[in-house]
């Protein structure tokens, strides 16, 4: 009866959505559009780190990067770039070439959403997005958001991360009289790096524009790194089979109508590229590690705001995406290693409608529906090829009164499993989960609020987890998380010659995660089972802060982050290491980022560290990790030429040569250098 009343209700919700789509169109104003980035010459925008405080509709904690500072931070991929907001990991198992996942306030890269234009990137098979492959190339903010967004007009799906990170390509923006942009860009530096990219902006007409980006990168991935072998003596190696060869390629267009506004995109990827295993200092140069993967990711994508009258928006959102990939692991070339050699295919198809209705001033509503069906397809030995149908239904509602705000919302999940072979699927499950959030500016409009959160959120497990021959448990059940936060922000601006503007934002915060999915041996250490077994407590603060100086011509913007986190693993209470710090995450870490501007150069220094952490529930000296910081610097240069713009930078990345691991044996480049070459016209 209760699942039966639980389909009732999502499926009304469905329907009332999208018959709200049919509204007739009325007369109204188009809000504003996103922000993007202009090849107007010359560009003078003062590089900027944006905090939650300078997100005057954003009342959950969020962190952004945009424009010239995405430039500035010496980076190769998004991955890179998000190292820089607090409370991140960053796994990276070596170099260019490595897997890269993002895990914020030690919840597991599986409770990151992470969306690309609005539309969130899915991988059911292992619920992991590798951020190492998107460019900053195309990219005009990258935005991280713990807990949800808190707009108004938003996606079912939105609604269902214990965080979201959203990437937001640039949308064309043309000078008057101009019916065309293009910038070319030449990327190269050390581990033989090669990295080409082509932008072209054209306005077909006054409401409808084009964008094609190109983009081709190359390297040996091959750098020297130091160790200390076991017989006490350093020596150096070079790192292997870290090569990368990838083509992206995407298309977009983006239209205006009469109070609406639309945009499409083609995205294609395609990689070869090789995994550097773990290095064993024991036997050094023994492993040759020649695991090889192949990427193809192909999908279609598009969306449509209507602001139908100043009372009511909505929205609507479709995709179509197919992956491949193949990956093949040799004893022959590396006996560490069983062979595997196996494709596995995923197909998804996504849509979404959603409505915000302004009932009064100080009264909105927001109802979402989503479906999304995804299948994956693989040949392994008696794999089931399983199915899955997920339904989203949110109903949130904001409110304003003075100097409080406050917004709350329910999702409802319904997640249905199907598989070829008979009773191998995990079947039907559903659940409500609730967010509550808070905010209250004491002294108006002064620039200092409290805010604050709650969320429950669930993660499904992935079809790996539930269906992987031999180690999957179609049993599992949903990971189960609970954050609790508490903060401040605090955002001014001065009329003096010398301090412009000072932002600070302090954030508080608890979380718990329950039914952890774990990875446990079944009969023997070469056969392993999925199973619920974890229960982990989060407690932490995130501390930013930044300000902006001006010395006559000189500009200076400086921004600071610190991270504690204390996240402990209390699955166990028989267990001598009770209590202990989960894997990988530093009690400590911060980073810093000065950014200089005098006319037409620039100046830029970067500084990251991670502080002690363990590579293992067992906080022992044998599995502790050491701390380590890393200090970049680029020096700019803008060169008019006639109409067009040249711009050059020189990086120098981890400045001081030091040698690190952020993974156990996988040993981190050393000092390299990256040149830029940039034509835009």
């Amino acid at each position: 009866m209760k699942r039966s009343l639980s389909h009732t209700i999502l499926f009304a919700a469905a329907a009332f959505a999208l018959a709200l789509q049919w509204i007739p169109v009325q007369a109204g104003e188009i809000r504003a559009a996103e922000d993007s980035g202009s090849f107007t010459s010359p560009q003078r925008i003062d590089s900027s780190v944006i905090c939650a405080s300078r997100l005057p509709d954003k009342i959950i904690p969020a962190q952004v990067l945009s424009g010239k500072q995405l430039q500035n931070l010496s980076v190769h991929s998004v991955a890179d770039a998000i190292r820089y907001f607090s409370g991140v990991q960053i796994k990276d198992y070596g170099g260019i070439g490595g897997l890269k996942t993002v895990n914020v306030r030690s919840l597991g890269s599986e409770h990151v959403g992470v969306f690309y234009d609005g539309i969130q990137l899915g991988n059911a098979q292992n619920g992991q997005v590798d951020l190492g492959r998107f460019s900053l190339d195309n990219m005009s903010s990258v935005t991280l958001y713990n807990g949800q967004k808190s707009t108004g007009l938003q996606s079912a799906k939105d609604y269902a991360s214990a965080s979201s990170f959203y990437m937001q390509t640039r949308i064309p923006d043309f000078a008057d009289g101009k019916k065309y942009n293009v910038k070319i860009t030449m990327k190269g530096g050390s581990f033989d790096m090669a990295n080409p990219s082509l932008l072209y902006e054209q306005k077909v007409n006054d409401k409808i524009s084009n964008s094609f980006n190109a983009e081709y990168l190359y390297t040996s991935g091959k750098y020297k790194f130091s160790y200390t072998k076991a017989d006490g003596y350093d020596t150096t190696a070079v790192r292997q089979n870290g090569d990368v060869k990838a083509l992206r390629v995407e298309e977009g267009l983006f239209g205006t109508l009469k109070n609406a506004n639309w945009k499409a995109k083609a995205y294609f990827y395609d990689s070869e590229r090789g995994y550097p295993g773990a290095f064993v200092r024991e036997e050094p140069g023994k492993f040759k590690h020649e695991d090889r993967q192949w990427d193809r990711n192909i999908f279609l994508q598009g969306s449509i705001t209507d602001n139908v009258s100043k009372r009511y928006r909505t929205s609507a959102k479709i995709k179509l995406s197919y992956d491949y990939l193949h990956y093949i692991s040799d004893p022959r070339l590396d006996v560490t290693t069983m062979y595997v050699d196996n494709t596995y295919r995923q197909k998804e198809a996504y849509l979404s409608t959603a409505h915000e209705i302004n009932l009064f001033k100080w009264w909105d509503v927001n109802v979402a529906a989503d479906v999304r069906y995804n299948a994956l397809d693989a040949d392994l030995v008696n794999f089931v090829e399983p199915s899955r149908f997920t339904g989203l239904a949110a109903l949130a509602s904001s409110f304003r009164f003075g100097k409080f705000r406050f917004q709350g919302s329910v999702l409802y999940t319904f997640v249905n499993d199907t598989a070829e072979k008979e009773g191998a699927a995990a079947g039907k499950k559903s659940e409500f989960t609730p967010t509550l959030v808070f905010s209250y500016a004491p002294f108006g409009d002064k620039g200092f609020s409290f805010r604050s959160f709650y969320k429950r959120i669930f993660r499904m497990p992935t079809l790996n987890d539930l269906y992987y021959t031999f180690i999957g448990n179609k049993y599992l059940n949903p990971e189960y998380t609970t954050q609790y936060d508490l903060g401040f922000t605090y955002s001014k601006g001065y009329g003096g010659d010398i301090f412009k503007h000072l932002d600070v934002a302090v954030d508080g915060y608890f979380n718990k995660v329950k039914d952890k999915i774990i990875a446990m041996p079944a009969s023997n250490q070469f056969q392993w089972t999925m199973v619920n077994l974890g229960y982990v407590e989060i407690r932490g603060t995130d501390v930013a802060a930044s300000c902006r100086l001006q010395f006559g011509g000189l500009g200076a913007t400086l921004h600071l982050n610190y991270t504690f986190q204390k996240a402990q693993d209390f699955t166990d209470k028989s267990s001598s290491y009770y209590g202990g710090q989960i894997p990988y995450v530093p009690w400590d870490s911060g980073s810093a980022v000065l950014s200089a501007e005098y006319g037409y150069w620039s100046l830029n220094y970067s500084f990251i560290y991670t502080g002690e952490r363990y590579d293992s529930s067992a906080n022992i000296p044998e599995n502790y990790e050491l701390p380590w910081y890393t200090n970049d610097i680029s020096v700019s240069r803008t060169v008019n030429i006639g109409r067009s713009e040249l711009y050059a930078t020189l990086e120098v990345n981890n400045l001081l040569d030091q040698q690190y691991e952020v993974v156990q044996c996988y040993p981190m480049p050393g000092r390299n250098f990256k040149f830029i070459l940039s034509l835009q016209f």
